[in-house]
């Protein structure tokens, strides 16, 4: 509720700090959640100048035939409506669709931006939503072998990365949501909870920062000065391993 209230709160500043290109923006929902639960997020995105699009596949139950085969088909059709690549921001499981997107489809995608998603996640690790995804194991046949995949095993992505996380999580281990550091990939440390990345103001302000950069000339992200004491030194997968 206090990330909420806050947003609510720098609601209009946010509006009018993004410089949008016109780029197409592919918002995928998390674990159990719905397009309904990125409003808030893809408004501020679509003020600021972007076209910006839910996934329009109602709830995320899991990686089902629908939802994989889904997000693949939304994908190329915002790229051949807009003739341009695409911006793909996923929140927690969310997320983790996002990267095997830029891995299938790297010619579609410009960069990807991850939300609290515990891509690192291995067979051991556990969150307070494993329990559910358990349940619902059966329904995902072979597609959640491929998701199960180390992100160590997997090749490394190709399109630039922002993974922004929060030690105070509350879902997942942080630890399990940050990439390797290099001058492509990175991770954006943010105060806040798991459940409220999407409307967290710092988490929007990167998030839009990160937009707003001119295709081909991605760079890691650096906060203004007044805004510094909003983003902790982040760690690195190297560290935190």
């Amino acid at each position: 509720m206090f990330e909420f209230g806050a947003f609510a709160a720098a609601a209009p500043w946010l509006r009018i700090v993004g410089r949008g290109d016109r780029h197409p923006v592919l918002v995928l929902p998390g674990f159990t959640a719905s397009d309904r639960s990125t409003v808030a997020l893809r408004s501020t995105l679509t003020s600021q100048g972007y076209w910006t699009h839910g996934w329009g596949l109602g709830q995320n139950i899991g990686p089902t035939d629908r939802v994989l085969h889904g997000i693949r088909d939304r994908l190329h059709q915002l790229h051949v409506r807009h003739g341009r690549r695409v911006s793909v921001i996923g929140w927690s499981l969310g997320g983790i669709y996002a990267r095997e997107l830029a891995r299938i489809n790297p010619d579609a995608v410009r960069q990807v931006i991850t939300l609290g998603s515990p891509f690192r996640m291995t067979v051991e690790d556990r969150s307070t939503a494993s329990a559910l995804f358990d349940k619902m194991r059966d329904t995902y046949g072979f597609h959640l072998a491929s998701l199960a995949v180390s992100e160590a095993d997997r090749p490394p992505l190709s399109v630039p990365s922002t993974a922004i996380y929060s030690r105070t999580d509350g879902i997942v281990r942080w630890h399990t949501c940050i990439d390797t550091v290099t001058d492509r990939h990175e991770n954006i440390e943010v105060r806040g909870s798991h459940s409220g990345l999407g409307w967290n103001t710092a988490a929007v302000f990167a998030i839009s920062n990160r937009l707003a950069q001119p295709e081909g000339t991605w760079k890691p992200f650096r906060p203004p000065r007044p805004l510094s004491l909003w983003y902790p030194t982040p760690a690195s997968w190297s560290e935190a391993a």
